[in-house]
């Protein structure tokens, strides 16, 4: 079940009432992000000191593991360069195998506000949700992306929300949260490539709850995106077909605490 909402952030004193006990993490995937990095997970440990920081350096060929090593985050390094699926994954089970209940998905190029974390975490809190993206477009987000990649968003967006038959906005957003049910599925299974997509499908074919939050992001502060102009239309025909091959793929339920 997907659940759309514009949440206001709690105060901190909300938030800190509603966290106590409750271990989380955030997981900042990484590939040759060191003039941004370190900025991110001292904002991350600002905004709450409680959250611990695991960097997934993936591959990286620059002093990305040592900037956020002297930032304060722990630093997991894959020998090479896996892509976004496989280091997000590494991040889940460094979760699951530490015992945290709350995860969070933070980019580590600046785009990602730590202040709007406070939006992801209340349906987890309030147990109404399993994962919950954050949405660039529900409401009045404002948020511009060019054109060929808006192309692709609403043509996900529309599959996908006749896949789960509910309507979704924002299927590549990458800063979304996840309860321990969110975190222990993902650990065993997550899509490789542009995961995003497909992670969508994978949370409602094993029935977790998932959400859609309001919230506001930011001008990238380095790098640039991996889907260029000239990459688009290739993953949209790459994400649809395993879009649909997905459908008739079985899933086991690694889900034993549920």
């Amino acid at each position: 079940m997907i659940v759309q909402e514009s949440l206001v952030s709690p105060s901190p004193s909300e938030a800190d009432e509603r966290l106590a006990g409750v271990r989380r993490i955030a997981i900042v995937p990484a590939f040759n992000e060191e003039a941004s990095v370190a900025e991110v997970i001292r904002e991350l440990r600002a905004f709450d000191p409680e959250f611990e920081v695991v960097l997934i350096d993936d591959g990286s060929t620059d002093r990305t593991a040592r900037a956020a090593r002297e930032a304060g985050a722990q630093v997991v390094r894959l020998p090479y360069n896996l892509g976004i699926g496989g280091a997000m994954q590494t991040g889940y089970q460094y979760a699951r195998d530490h015992g945290f209940q709350i995860a969070v998905q933070v980019d580590a190029d600046g785009q990602h506000d730590p202040a709007e974390i406070p939006k992801l975490l209340a349906p987890l809190l309030e147990d109404r949700a399993d994962m919950v993206v954050g949405s660039r477009f529900v409401g009045d987000a404002g948020y511009r992306v060019p054109r060929s990649r808006r192309i692709g968003i609403v043509i996900f967006s529309r599959i996908v929300s006749l896949i789960v038959r509910q309507r979704v906005t924002d299927t590549t957003s990458g800063f979304r949260a996840v309860n321990r049910l969110g975190i222990l599925l993902f650990a065993t299974d997550y899509p490789h490539d542009y995961p995003e997509v497909e992670a969508t499908v994978l949370v409602f074919r094993h029935r977790l709850r998932l959400a859609e939050v309001a919230v506001q992001m930011r001008t990238r502060a380095s790098g640039r995106s991996s889907i260029t102009a000239l990459r688009s239309f290739y993953y949209m025909v790459k994400v649809t077909l395993a879009l649909l091959i997905g459908l008739f793929r079985r899933y086991s339920t690694p889900l034993e605490e549920r």
